[in-house]
């Protein structure tokens, strides 16, 4: 019974949530590490400070970033 209240009422909600954070996630690693991809935005400086942090998410959001998108991609999810 939990589970159906929670999908109901909150599920779409955090759905909504992870992709604003992930969408979010991705703008600040391309104005940090866009060089990665070829796109000089922010001084070194602050790119090498968060370097540490960031190391880890560094493959996993390339592969998100250079993946090829469609028009579907976006149309899917507001359906």
């Amino acid at each position: 019974m939990n589970e159906l209240f929670y999908g109901f009422t909150a599920y779409e909600l955090e759905v909504e949530l992870k992709k604003q954070k992930g969408d979010l996630n991705n703008l600040l690693m391309v104005m940090l590490f866009g060089e990665l991809l070829g796109l000089p935005m922010f001084p070194p400086y602050y790119s090498l400070r968060l370097l540490p942090f960031v190391v880890p998410n560094i493959g996993v959001w390339k592969r998100n970033i250079q993946r090829e998108k469609d028009l579907t991609d976006f149309m899917g999810s507001h359906m």
